[in-house]
């Protein structure tokens, strides 16, 4: 959110609302979906593998091993 300046900046460059990037603030971790909007919209300043990596992590490593 620092890099965007405010959750609203953040929102309109991610498409999501305010309130959804406030509810994903505060619960600490966000979709993975909503980690590839963001990672998009701030042209991969941020990666959705630091944003979710319980999900895109888990990617990288099965697809490594495969």
């Amino acid at each position: 959110m620092d890099i965007a300046g405010s959750e609203a900046k953040l929102g309109a460059l991610s498409g999501y609302s305010q309130v959804a990037i406030n509810k994903a603030k505060w619960r600490g971790k966000v979709s993975p979906r909503m980690a590839l909007a963001i990672e998009r919209g701030l042209n991969r300043r941020v990666t959705r593998e630091q944003l979710c990596p319980e999900f895109f992590d888990e990617l990288v490593t099965s697809e490594s091993a495969a």
